[in-house]
C-alpha cells in the first residue's frame, strides 16, 4: 500500500499524488480523502480525476485522519492492491429509484471481493434505502466500512470522487479483493425516553408520542444542558444530544439531529422509521473515548488470522469531533495501539458491518477497519 498526504490541499498536487501512487508496483486502485477546506470543485478537480490511470473513489469531509493528527486542510491519497471494481450511484434523494438495480457490481470473471468501500453524500434523503438495497444484493459475503462527505456548511453539493469527476446525491464505491476486521461503538447513553415515532417521513421526525417532536426535544434538551435553542444555535446545542434508535441485544442506532424543521419537526441525519421506539442520548468524553478503542479492539479481533495487517481506516463521526475538542486526541491515541499505519476522515455519518450483523448507517458512531496489507 502506499499513503501520500499533502497538507496544502492543492488541485496540482493531488494529480501529482495520483500519477505517483499509481505508478506504484501493485498498486490498482485509489482511495482520495480530501477536506472541504480545500475548496475542490467540479472545474478544478474533474479532469484531475478523468486523467488517473487506475480507478479512484472517495470523497470530501470537514476533516481528515492521518495518523494520530487531525487535519483540517489537504488531502489524501492511498494506493490500494487487488482492487476488483468501482460503482457510482445516483440519485440518493429520490423516492422513485430502485438502487438493487445500479448495483451489479462484479465483472464477469472477477475475484471475490471481501471488503467494499462505500462513501455517500451524508445529506441525501435515502441513505437508509440505499443501505438496505446494498445489504439485499450482499449480504453478509463481505465486510463494509465507509461514511458520508460533505460539508459542516450543511448544504449538499459535490463532495463524492468518481473517475468521471465530482459528484453529488450519490455513492460510490469500491470492491477489494482484501480481508479486513470491522468495529463500531459510540459511548452514547439515553438520557431521556423511549418515544414512540408516531409520524416521520426520511430523515425528518414529525411528532414523538403524538406531540410535535421539536417540542418533545427543547424540553429534554435545554433542561439537561441550562442552554437554549434561541440563544446558542440549534446545532451547537443539538450535537450534544442524538437521538438513539432502539435495537435488541447491540447498541442504539444513533441519529444526529441538524435541524428544526418548520412543521416542528425535527431533520436528522439519516432515516428514523416511523413506529420506531427511540431514546434522547447523553454522552461524556471518557465514554465516547473508550467505545473507540473498543472499535479498535473489535476490528483487531474480527480480523482474519491468516492475513497480514496492513492499515487502519478510521471513520469518525464530525460531531464526535466537535463533541469531544481537544480530547478528540485522546481518541485518537485510543485506537492507534499497534504501528499499523492510519488514515480516515470525520464523516457526516459511518457505515459499516462487520461480516456477521445487519449493514447499518451510523451517527456519532466511531468505526475503525482493518486492512489486510495485500
Amino acid at each position: 500500500m502506499v499513503i501520500l498526504f499533502d497538507p496544502v490541499g492543492s488541485p496540482e498536487k493531488l494529480e501529482e499524488m495520483i500519477l505517483s501512487a499509481s505508478s506504484s508496483p501493485g498498486v490498482s486502485g485509489l482511495m482520495i480523502l480530501a477536506c472541504d477546506a480545500n475548496g475542490f470543485t467540479p472545474l478544478k478537480i474533474d479532469a484531475i480525476l478523468g486523467r488517473a490511470p487506475v480507478a479512484v473513489f472517495g470523497g470530501v469531509f470537514p476533516a481528515l485522519i492521518y495518523g494520530k493528527t487531525l487535519i483540517e486542510r489537504g488531502s489524501l491519497v492511498v494506493g490500494l492492491p487487488r482492487f476488483i471494481d468501482t460503482r457510482f450511484v445516483p440519485d440518493l434523494s429520490n423516492s422513485a429509484i430502485d438502487y438493487e438495480s445500479f448495483l451489479d457490481l462484479k465483472p464477469p470473471g472477477a475475484p471475490s471481493a471481501l471488503t467494499m468501500m462505500v462513501f455517500v453524500d451524508g445529506f441525501a434523503r435515502r441513505i437508509g434505502a440505499f443501505i438496505d438495497s446494498l445489504f439485499n444484493v450482499f449480504g453478509l459475503q463481505m465486510n463494509y466500512i465507509g461514511g458520508g462527505a460533505g460539508s459542516l456548511s450543511m448544504k449538499s453539493g459535490p463532495c463524492l470522487f468518481t473517475n468521471q469527476g465530482m459528484a453529488a446525491d450519490g455513492a460510490v464505491l469500491a470492491l477489494l479483493e482484501l480481508g479486513s476486521g470491522v468495529g463500531a461503538s459510540h459511548g452514547w447513553t439515553p438520557l431521556s425516553g423511549p418515544y414512540l415515532v408516531t409520524n416521520a417521513h426520511l430523515n425528518t421526525i414529525r411528532t414523538l408520542e403524538w406531540r410535535p417532536a421539536v417540542d418533545v426535544y427543547r424540553q429534554v434538551v435545554e433542561k439537561h444542558s441550562g442552554m437554549t435553542f434561541k440563544d446558542n444555535g440549534f446545532f451547537t446545542v443539538s450535537r450534544s444530544y442524538p437521538f438513539g434508535i432502539s435495537r435488541l441485544e447491540s447498541e442504539h442506532l444513533v441519529r444526529d439531529t441538524l435541524q428544526a424543521g418548520p412543521d416542528q419537526g425535527l431533520v436528522c441525519i439519516g432515516e428514523v422509521p416511523q413506529g420506531a421506539f427511540v431514546y434522547i442520548l447523553k454522552g461524556d468524553k471518557p465514554s465516547l473515548i473508550k467505545a473507540a478503542g473498543k472499535a479498535h479492539r473489535l476490528a483487531m479481533k474480527r480480523f482474519p488470522a491468516d492475513c497480514e495487517a496492513g492499515l487502519h481506516i478510521f471513520m469518525d463521526c464530525i460531531s464526535r469531533v466537535l463533541f469531544l475538542g481537544a480530547g478528540f486526541e485522546e481518541e485518537l491515541e485510543a485506537v492507534v495501539q499497534d504501528n499499523l499505519p492510519m488514515v480516515g476522515a470525520c464523516t457526516i455519518g459511518e457505515i459499516a458491518n462487520c461480516g456477521t450483523e445487519f449493514l447499518e448507517y451510523y451517527n456519532k458512531t466511531a468505526v475503525m477497519a482493518v486492512l489486510e496489507t495485500g
